[in-house]
């Protein structure tokens, strides 16, 4: 291929294939990290019919790099416009270097994305690499956990969770053979055929578990209660998310066994059984997410109860918002490892201090507003007072008036008679 590049994209990650050289030479000019793809895996396994053949050696000439599909690298395949092919959920693009490590163009030449067999070969081991991806991601998070994780699962005394733990050391074992042989041979494969039913079961009892403390919290009403059934969540929710971060860490591991599997025994299938294993997982992704998010939202039902209460309740109610934020971190941080999308603020527990100055400012308010009516109604009565002190001196004034005029007609009459007597 020379200075010519396959990418082919699965929509979880992006495979650089071509001269080895000239791989790395895109990779190092896009600043991109990548791991090896493991395009040798392949060359054992596809030797029926002539695309195989073509797939071989092409292989065998070849290098194959795996970058994880991050905004860096979506951008990438979005600059040199990938297109989709027959093969469910992978797009291609071959890209040419005119001579500037800077400028890399599609050119419009189809080799190995003509090859059927090639992608789906390529996309299965695409599908390992992410899947062993987000086992990393999710050991990485148990190590952050300040519990160990084994005691955390060995201090549950449930049957089924030792069951799990059992499948666990069949499985670890069955990837260490992996590792060591490149390929699972049916005696590997033999080891681990029961594990997807205990797994299973081991998520479902978790989930029951998550569910039950988010039951308890919607049934509480009364602040007390609704604190005791907040730090049970806060003691016994991240046990729970412990036990579901593993089982799906295990499941995955049996994915990528099982696409090794299927590249042995039946390579003509593994395109089918990828898809398969991608739309079971993300089920799985979709059911966890629901339960986990239904306990999230119980706990910051709780917490926006307990803030409106907090006046009453000055002790009960931060511990509630407390114990919410604490579970709810821990829900955000599970989701953020298993790839679940979501956003959440934590709650802020009110101040005991700042419910009072608050309701002390409503009575406050409310006071001030009796006596603003207080001096509506005063100023009222002292107008009704003035009014009906000028309607009495008005009244009284009158009659003084009235007694006057007649007084003065009397004295007037007097004076007339007193006047005609000494005639």
């Amino acid at each position: 291929m020379g200075n010519e590049i396959q990418l082919i994209s699965d929509g979880d990650g992006l495979a650089v294939i071509g001269d080895p050289t000239a791989v790395e030479r895109f990779l190092v000019s896009e600043g991109l990290p990548s791991k090896d793809l493991g395009l040798p895996r392949l060359g054992s396994v596809l030797k029926v019919g002539a695309a195989a053949a073509q797939a071989g050696s092409e292989i065998a000439a070849n290098s194959g790099r795996w970058v994880q599909l991050t905004k860096e690298s979506a951008q990438l395949m979005h600059r040199h416009g990938l297109m989709p092919t027959k093969t469910p959920g992978v797009s291609h693009a071959m890209v040419g270097d005119p001579g500037s490590i800077q400028k890399w163009l599609q050119i419009d030449k189809v080799s190995m994305a003509g090859n059927p067999a090639l992608l789906a070969g390529a996309a299965g081991l695409m599908a390992q690499l992410a899947m062993q991806q987000s086992m990393k991601e999710i050991t990485d998070y148990l190590a952050t956990i300040d519990e160990k994780v084994d005691d955390v699962l060995r201090a549950q005394k449930d049957a089924v969770l030792a069951r799990m733990i059992g499948v666990s050391f069949v499985i670890e074992e069955s990837m260490t053979i992996r590792e060591q042989r490149g390929r699972v041979d049916e005696v590997t494969w033999s080891k681990v055929q029961g594990a997807p039913a205990m797994i299973a079961e081991t998520q479902a009892y978790a989930l029951r578990q998550l569910d039950a403390l988010a039951g308890k919290l919607e049934r509480k009403s009364a602040i007390g209660d609704l604190a005791r059934a907040a730090r049970e969540a806060e003691a016994k929710a991240q046990e729970w998310l412990v036990v579901l971060a593993r089982c799906f860490q295990l499941q995955d591991a049996i994915a990528v066994l099982e696409l090794d599997r299927v590249l042995d025994a039946s390579p003509d299938e593994l395109d089918g059984h990828r898809v398969g294993l991608r739309n079971a997982r993300q089920n799985r992704l979709e059911l966890i997410a629901r339960c986990t998010e239904r306990l999230l939202g119980r706990m910051e039902a709780a917490a926006g109860r307990a803030n409106a209460k907090v006046l009453l309740n000055p002790l009960d109610s931060p511990a509630v918002v407390k114990s919410s934020n604490h579970v709810s971190t821990a829900i955000v941080t599970f989701h953020g490892r298993l790839g679940i999308e979501g956003d959440r603020q934590s709650s802020e527990a009110r101040r005991w201090t700042e419910a009072a100055k608050e309701a002390r400012d409503k009575a406050l308010e409310t006071g001030a507003e009796g006596v603003d009516v207080a001096k509506r109604l005063g100023n009222d009565t002292i107008d009704r007072a003035k009014w009906a002190t000028g309607k009495l001196s008005d009244r009284v004034g009158g009659w003084a008036l009235r007694r006057r005029r007649e007084g003065d007609e009397l004295t007037e009459k007097s004076a007339t008679l007193d006047q005609g007597r000494e005639a």
